[in-house]
This record gives structure tokens, C-alpha cells and sequence, in this order.
């Protein structure tokens, strides 16, 4: 039986506040008007999981500026929440927009995997949805893939479809993503994500064309390597026909399957059970797995693995 995977998942967000203004957000509050996770908060939070089949935090933040006299403190904090999702049984992932060398290779301490969505390299979203957002240029983003590279990161990125990029633009930048695997070979997963209007975003863009998504994927399979994988999110692709077209297509994880999708809160996953039945009831089995794949543990420093090795037993 084919195997369909994702993640058991849990979201902390360390803040809300982000420097970006991406007209079709539905996460950020402005700057200083968002109280940042605190970690006794944190401890409640992951305490509460410590039962449930929860194998990954993903971290995801809105971003600090760089030249932000809190910057540092925001990085302190996200570290420091990956090392306590560790220490309670637990395996982060981290996103948290664009890095600079160090401040990446300080979180991939703490962190088995981290991520970063490329969303595409048109440049004419510079003059459109991307006016607003600094850290959305093409280049910053694709340098933040190669120095994931070059630390050895277990890393997801992803497309964002339907923002005003063109057909052309999908192919490009999957080739992009590509050549930087190849050179490194660190890149998990690629995200092809629909855009999805939401209630808080000021885009007025009607989204994606749901139907292109199979055309999509099948054109993602052709350019990234095999051992790539190509993730979708279940939670916005509400025709479970399309769905599993998308299976067929060439998609083989759904990511992680959590409570709320920070994201995109106006979009709810399924239950697992009617997932898991839906999948069964058309030949493919749901397995749940970890947030670093098996083949780049060895990627990971001795305590991220030993970390690996001890993690709750999720996966059965």
C-alpha cells in the first residue's frame, strides 16, 4: 500500500510581530503590539502535550527587523524555546523568515529541521504583494537555502501559489530550489502552497485556481530530485477528489496535521481518523513521521541525534 506521510504537530509562536507587510497575511500584528511567548508560558504549553501524539514544535515567528535593538533578544528566545521543546521530549522546527549566517547557525542547535518558503522569484511581486516586505526578496531568500546548504540543515522550503506570480515563474523557481539540493543535498520537502483569501489580509486576489494544483505537483516531480519529497496542505484543498488527484499527481506528505493552522486560521484540517479513512479507503496508508527524515539524521549534531533516538515513540 502507497504511503502518504505528515507530521503530529504542534505550533508556538514565539510573536506575532512582523517588519513584513505581505498584503495577503492573515498572521502578523504590527511591531510592538504583541507580548512574546514567554517560556513559563511555553512549559504550560508543552507540559499539556506531554500525552498527546505530538512529535514536532514548529516554531514559527513573525520576523524582528535585523537592525531592531530587540533582534537579538527575539533570537535568544527562539533558541531557547527549541532547546526547551528538546529537553521535554520533544523535536523543533523552526521558521522564522530570513537569518543571517550565525543567527542560523545558532538555532540549528536546537533544531532538527528548519525552513524557510522561497515563494517565488518573480520579481513584479516586488511591486505588488511583496511592496511592503523587505525580507521577500528573491535573493535573500535563496541565499538563506544555500547557507542552510552549507550548514548542513535539514531544510523545507515552498512555493506560494496564486500572489500574482506567473505559470513560468513556477518552473523557475523549482529549478532553483533544485540546483541548491544538488549542490548540498539538504532540502527535506517542498511546500507547494495554494494561497487562500483569508479574514485579516488586505490582498484582494481571489486565489489560487485550486484545479492547477495537480499540474503543479506533476511539474515539481519532473524538476526536483526523487529523494524530495513534495508536500501539501490537506486543510486547503477542501475536494477530497482533489485530493487524492493530488496524491496521483505526485505528492507524498501533508505535512503537519495541527490544531490550528497559524497560517491560515480560517482553514481547519480534517480530524486524522477521517483523514486516515479517506487515504485507507483509496489505497494509501497515513504514517506519521518525524520532522528530520531518516536520511539526513547524520546531518545533525551527536545531541540532535541522541535526541532523535529518545523522542517520544510517535511513529506507531
Amino acid at each position: 500500500m502507497p504511503i502518504i506521510t505528515y507530521s503530529p504537530a504542534y505550533t508556538i509562536v514565539p510573536t506575532y510581530e512582523c517588519f513584513n507587510r505581505c498584503s495577503y497575511c492573515n498572521f502578523r500584528v504590527d511591531p510592538g503590539a504583541d507580548k512574546w511567548m514567554t517560556l513559563d508560558r511555553a512549559t504550560q504549553i508543552l507540559a499539556d502535550l506531554q500525552d498527546k501524539d505530538v512529535c514536532e514544535i514548529l516554531i514559527l515567528s513573525g520576523e524582528v527587523h535585523p537592525r531592531s535593538s530587540r533582534r537579538q533578544a527575539w533570537i535568544e528566545r527562539i533558541y531557547d524555546l527549541g532547546n526547551l521543546a528538546l529537553e521535554m521530549g520533544f523535536l523543533p522546527h523552526t521558521n522564522a523568515g530570513p537569518l543571517s549566517f550565525r543567527e542560523m547557525e545558532k538555532l540549528a542547535q536546537v533544531n532538527v529541521s528548519m525552513g524557510l518558503m522561497l515563494e517565488a522569484l518573480d520579481p513584479a511581486l516586488l511591486a505588488g504583494v511583496h511592496r511592503h516586505a523587505p525580507s521577500k526578496l528573491p535573493q535573500i531568500r535563496l541565499e538563506q537555502l544555500d547557507w542552510a546548504g552549507k550548514l548542513q540543515i535539514p531544510f523545507t522550503t515552498g512555493l506560494l501559489l496564486g500572489i500574482g506570480e506567473s505559470a513560468i515563474d513556477w518552473e523557475s523557481s523549482l529549478q532553483a530550489i533544485a540546483d541548491i539540493h544538488d549542490r548540498w543535498g539538504h532540502i527535506q520537502e517542498v511546500i507547494l502552497q495554494p494561497y487562500s483569501p483569508g479574514s485579516q489580509e488586505s490582498f484582494s486576489g481571489m486565489g489560487f485556481d485550486i484545479q492547477k494544483l495537480p499540474v503543479v505537483i506533476s511539474l515539481a516531480r519532473q524538476i526536483l530530485p526523487t529523494n524530495v519529497a513534495i508536500q501539501i496542505p490537506p486543510n486547503l484543498i477542501p475536494n477530497p477528489d482533489l485530493l487524492l488527484t493530488c496524491l496521483n499527481a505526485g505528492a507524498r506528505d501533508l505535512g503537519g496535521i495541527v490544531p490550528k493552522d497559524e497560517v491560515n486560521p480560517d482553514y481547519h484540517h480534517l480530524q486524522l481518523s477521517e483523514l486516515t479513512s479517506l487515504l485507507a479507503n483509496a489505497g494509501w496508508e497515513l504514517r506519521p513521521r518525524l520532522p528530520v527524515y531518516p536520511d539526513r539524521v547524520h546531518d545533525l549534531s551527536d545531541r540532535l541525534q541522541a535526541y532523535v533516538r529518545t523522542s517520544k515513540a510517535c511513529l506507531v
